[in-house]
């Protein structure tokens, strides 16, 4: 093949796109609770090792874009629109002013605002910090981003505490930083309650975010497990008013499985958001875009979802690979991630209406029999040949994701 001429590869890329197929047209995208964050599509390649491979996008060309592909939703970092220094001023309700005629314009709707704790110097020792100045400000940042968030007419904030932890032993005492940033939870929801009160609407859904690694060497609330905990500990004074925003990965690279994940915060009431990407277990914080890894785990999630009628936002949290333009961000990247979620999606449809996998499914469960459920023997005979169907359900969904199941076959 001869080489490409730059003024020829955008078109390339379109054609090649156009040729996969399998694309949902921007109305049909829009019936879904998806979310498009500014800070995934603001990336530009960025990280600890990497520099920066595009340019520098604003939030109403990303806005723009989002409406363009079908994303009917938006969420950000305070700062991710912001600067620190004009937080709370001014200038920043004059920012807030053009995001809500970026999003009208568009016609999307911000679903979830949340708190940089993270990035800026202030944040050295986290957003619990010994020093009682550091945790009035957190205090601060949180209201003023709820008061945001009503402005924007969101529903969720989401908080990650990655910062909170500490790098080297003996640093810090654990159970009096989860009291403090416990106490900026608690500042933060009584201040929600005027707002909503005031402004005559619901309260925010207040949804904490783990991750088992990174920033910190030693995180102190690193699993959606121990935020469940956190949130029952006592030390919240709204408890009902705080629940979870699992992401995927994050759960993923401590090498749980993120299905039972959801499924414990299912049944504690508290899976209220989503951050949808993918990666590998025991890894880094890739955030590659959800399907291109592990489409068979996601297939099993959003059956699990489906079947437990989960109705709150899928937000995209992942990261445009470096090599990808800024063209192809919103060309290729963010349509295709949309296409794969609705696709599976739908999948996991066909999977709860299959007769194979509802036979085999209520087999198992009617069990075979045994006339006397205290001879373990007998109970183990009876069932023996049934739990063969395991194998069989998990064999079905695969020839559903690739399907076989239509007659697909592949000859040498």
């Amino acid at each position: 093949m001869n080489p490409v001429p730059p003024n020829q590869q955008q078109a390339l890329v379109e054609r090649l796109t156009k040729a996969c197929g399998g694309a949902y047209p921007p109305e049909t995208r829009r019936k879904f609770f998806l979310s498009g964050p500014q800070w995934a599509a603001a990336y530009e390649g960025q990280a600890l090792f990497h520099a920066p491979t595009r340019e520098r996008v604003g939030f109403e060309d990303i806005i723009r874009h989002y409406g363009e592909i079908g994303i009917a939703h938006w969420s950000t970092h305070d700062t991710d629109i912001i600067p620190t220094r004009v937080l709370g001023t001014e200038e920043q309700w004059a920012t807030v002013e053009r995001v809500k005629k970026a999003l009208q314009e568009n016609g999307l709707r911000c679903s979830m605002v949340t708190t940089e704790t993270f990035f800026h110097e202030v944040w050295a020792a986290g957003p619990a910090a010994e020093a009682p100045e550091v945790r009035e400000y957190a205090k601060y940042r949180l209201k003023n981003t709820v008061k945001i968030g009503h402005e924007l007419g969101a529903s969720y904030a989401v908080y990650w505490p990655g910062s909170l932890g500490y790098s080297v032993q003996g640093a810090i005492e654990e159970t009096q930083t989860l009291r403090w940033y416990a106490e900026g939870l608690n500042a933060v929801c009584e201040a929600d309650i005027e707002m909503a009160r005031h402004r005559g609407r619901p309260t925010l859904k207040h949804c904490l975010e783990a991750k088992p690694f990174e920033p910190q060497a030693e995180i102190l609330l690193p699993t959606s497990d121990a935020m469940l905990g956190f949130i029952n500990s006592g030390l919240l004074t709204h408890p009902e008013m705080v629940g979870l925003n699992p992401e995927y990965l994050h759960e993923l690279m401590w090498g749980g499985a993120v299905r039972a994940t959801l499924a414990r915060a299912l049944l504690a009431g508290k899976l209220w958001h989503f951050d949808i990407n993918d990666g590998y277990k025991l890894k880094h914080d890739v955030d590659i875009a959800v399907g291109l890894v592990n489409p068979l785990d996601w297939l099993n999630i959003l059956v699990l979802l489906r079947s437990h009628g989960y109705n709150g936002p899928f937000n995209l949290d992942y990261k445009p690979p470096r090599t990808t333009s800024n063209f192809g961000v919103f060309s290729f990247s963010f349509p295709s991630a949309v296409d794969r979620f609705i696709t599976l999606w739908e999948m996991a449809g066909e999977v709860m209406e299959d007769p194979i996998i509802k036979e085999a499914t209520e087999a198992l469960k009617a069990g075979g029999g045994a006339t006397n459920p205290h001879d373990a023997d007998a109970v183990t005979a009876a069932n023996k040949e049934l739990l063969t169907l395991h194998e069989l359900i998990a064999h079905r969904l695969v020839q559903i994701l690739l399907g076989l199941h239509r007659g697909r076959v592949f000859s040498l």
